[in-house]
């Protein structure tokens, strides 16, 4: 049971995104096969042309509207003006990165330090790891958040009663490194991306430090940052045959303060803004970094995390890599003391360990940020 308390929790799933899990749960068959295997093995293994029911994740994917208003694009941030830029630049790029933060809770990174040809490396060896046997990959088989290295399909299938139409790899970089010991070169090239995207999140960091009208190493400092856990990911979405019933990963929110994403260039990410879904094309050599959870709790509510999901498709394999930069597991997250007040900006989050979140977030026990409390006493 969890402690009645007068905030709503952070959550990880919005008003919107509930109701659609709610009619995915009713519409999605609770028939689960003896023994699960990989999305890509079952692709593989079959000529079919239609996917078990346990994937079907429909109706609600084709319900919502889908923005097609050119004008209307995700942030573009020269971060190249942050680090070397004149005063008068830096001012304005940083005011451009409090407006995505606040208006769309994305960006576009460009002209950073993680170089084409390693994000095109790093691809490579996670499809070499996705190419493994089976028997191999299930060596690094893991079920709680806490594992250093665990791969699988799915996402929660203690909770969730369909089957996402996806495969993982998640491994933590940071503070201590983790990865599978094959394929060959795949830790090396795993460590190097790594410590290039954290290197631009501490310079992302800063400026939004900025942006709060907060000293430039608060966030870093309020979080623990030098300590904080970095987990990499990969997840991969082959070609499904009845794409308009599967999903790859249905809409949710990131934990952490800050997601940078790359992926093969396969698009099937989609961002919601405006209570309108966008299609969010990466380009080669650009960052797309996505405001999390935390970083939404620290400004208290100033920056919203973004709602994103995965769709799938028939025609190519799309893989992307997620690195998620967080707080350090014990350190409490709070709203800055300087953005509250007694009055008009009261703490919105309740105040909680890094791991406690982590862990709740496992179980399905964290509320929606917009619950009122007398729902939230109802339902604990």
């Amino acid at each position: 049971m969890l402690e009645l308390v007068t905030r709503p929790f952070v959550l990880h799933v919005s008003p919107q995104s509930s109701s659609m899990a709610s009619a995915m749960s009713m519409k999605a068959s609770p028939v689960h096969p003896s023994k699960i295997t990989t999305v890509k093995a079952l692709v593989e293994s079959t000529s079919s042309s239609s996917i078990p029911s346990f994937y079907n994740f429909t109706p609600y994917l084709r319900d919502e509207p889908i923005a097609s208003d050119a004008e209307d694009s995700v942030p573009i941030i020269d971060i190249t003006l942050l680090v070397s830029g004149t005063p008068e630049e830096q001012s304005q790029i940083i005011h451009q990165l409090s407006k995505a933060c606040s208006d769309w809770g994305c960006f576009m990174v460009i002209n950073h330090d993680v170089t084409e040809s390693l994000t095109k490396a790093m691809i490579a060896s996670f499809q070499e790891f996705f190419d493994l046997p089976e028997e191999e990959k299930k060596e690094y088989q893991g079920n709680h958040v806490m594992d250093p290295i665990r791969c699988g399909t799915g996402f929660n299938p203690s909770m969730d009663k369909a089957n996402y139409w996806r495969d993982f790899l998640k491994c933590f970089a940071h503070p201590e490194f983790h990865t599978p010991n094959k394929p060959a070169r795949f830790s090396e090239i795993a460590r190097e991306f790594s410590k290039r995207n954290r290197e631009v999140v501490i310079i992302l960091l800063k400026a939004i430090s900025k942006s709060l009208g907060l000293e430039e190493s608060y966030v870093a400092k309020a979080a623990n940052f030098e300590l904080g856990l970095q987990l990499l990911a990969a997840n991969y979405y082959p070609t499904c045959p009845e794409p308009e019933k599967a999903i790859g990963i249905p809409a949710h929110y990131d934990h952490g303060l800050l997601t940078t994403l790359v992926n093969n260039g396969v698009s099937g990410l989609q961002v919601k803004h405006n209570e309108k879904w966008f299609n969010v094309n990466i380009p080669a050599n650009v960052l797309f970094v996505q405001v999390a959870d935390h970083l939404e709790i620290l400004s208290n509510g100033k920056y919203k995390s973004i709602a994103h999901r995965a769709l799938v498709n028939n025609k190519a394999t799309r893989m992307s890599i997620a690195l998620a930069h967080g707080p350090s597991l014990d350190t409490v997250m709070r709203p800055a003391l300087e953005l509250v007040d007694n009055e008009s900006n009261q703490p919105a989050y309740v105040e909680m360990t890094y791991r406690e979140f982590l862990e709740l977030q496992q179980t399905g026990r964290l509320r929606s940020k917009f619950q009122s409390d007398i729902e939230q006493s109802r339902a604990v």
